[in-house]
Order: C-alpha cells, then structure tokens, then sequence
C-alpha cells in the first residue's frame, strides 16, 4: 500500500490533537507503519493546530509536503483555506463549515475571507458540513470532530467496526456512546 497522508487542522481547542489520537491509534491497530507530527500554533488562545498522520507499509519521516495530502479535514473554514495547498489534485477537503475569527480579525486589523468555501471549490473536491450545528443537535458540541471525521472515515481503509473500537479505547469513557453517535452522524452523510 502507497503511503497516505492525512492532515488534521484547526484552531486550539477543537479536538485537533484528540482526532489525531483516534486516528493515529486506528492505523497502528490496523498493522500500518505510522508517523504523527503535531505543530502548535498559540494552540491555547485559539491559534493554529495542525496535525499530519502519515500511514503505510513503511513511512520515512511524519510531515506531508505541500501538494501530497490524499485528505485534509478542517474543522474552521479559514484553517481550511490556509491549509488547502497541501491537498493532492484528487484529495479530498473535508470542512466543517463554521466560522472562528482569528486575533487579526477580532481586534480590526484584518477581515475575514468572503466565500472561502465556494473559492476552495473551485479548485478541489470538497465535502462540507456544519458539524457544530450538528453536535448541538445530538446534545454535546464538543463532539463535532467526531462528525467530521466519521465523514473523512470514508475516504480511508478501514471498517465502521475498526473506528467503533479505536473510539471505544481512546476518548474518555463517559463519552464513547456520544461521540459514536457524533461519528455515525458523519459516517452517513
């Protein structure tokens, strides 16, 4: 198996690094040779998160070069902006479509970007869904990385049954039911 990339971005916060857990934990339990990196922007005061995983039979080093990630999931729309050139031309963007203004933003120095989605595709094949929306309709927020990744679960190799398994092992154990809810709320979309 060629080795596929995976990236992981959004803003401090939004369960960047525990989506990374659950997937870097689904590929080791998968028997793949597997590298995570994790870059924190001011993660704590809303900054950028980025988290490569890296999966495959034998992977050399954790970081996806620009132009080489099969699938980018991005849980703001301008994280999904600023990271979009990383995608292969037949990757997949998939966005939660919801709207985190960055520090320029909230103190007038900059404005936020017009129509980002439609822009981004123009150019890749994007998959959005308003996750937040969706995690308050299940009753818990927090969870709608769960929905945006049960939506990334179908462009990767594994079973419904492996994700329940990692899920059930890495979040905490009185959330494992809501956040396998969250994720089928993603898986049927």
């Amino acid at each position: 198996m060629a080795v596929k990339n995976i990236m992981i971005v959004g803003v401090g916060g939004q369960g960047t690094l525990l989506t990374s857990r659950i997937l870097g934990n689904l590929t080791i339990a998968g028997g793949f040779d597997v590298k995570l990196s994790e870059v924190h922007g001011m993660a704590q005061r809303g900054g950028s998160v980025v988290t490569f995983v890296r999966y495959g039979e034998k992977v050399a080093e954790p970081i996806v070069e620009e132009g080489q990630a099969d699938v980018i999931i991005a849980f703001e729309r301008l994280e999904a902006l600023r990271y979009a050139h990383f995608l292969k031309k037949d990757g997949v963007l998939i966005v939660n479509d919801w709207r985190i203004d960055p520090m320029p933003v909230v103190i007038g120095a900059a404005e936020y970007p017009e129509h980002i989605l439609e822009n981004l595709e123009k150019e890749h094949k994007v998959y959005k869904v308003n996750a937040t929306e969706e995690s308050r309709k299940l009753g818990n927020p927090r969870v709608f990385n769960l929905i945006v990744l049960g939506i990334a679960a179908q462009h990767m190799d594994f079973s419904k049954e492996q994700w329940y398994e990692v899920i059930e092992k890495t979040v905490p154990p009185k959330t494992i039911e809501i956040n396998k809810k969250a994720f089928d709320v993603g898986y049927t979309l």
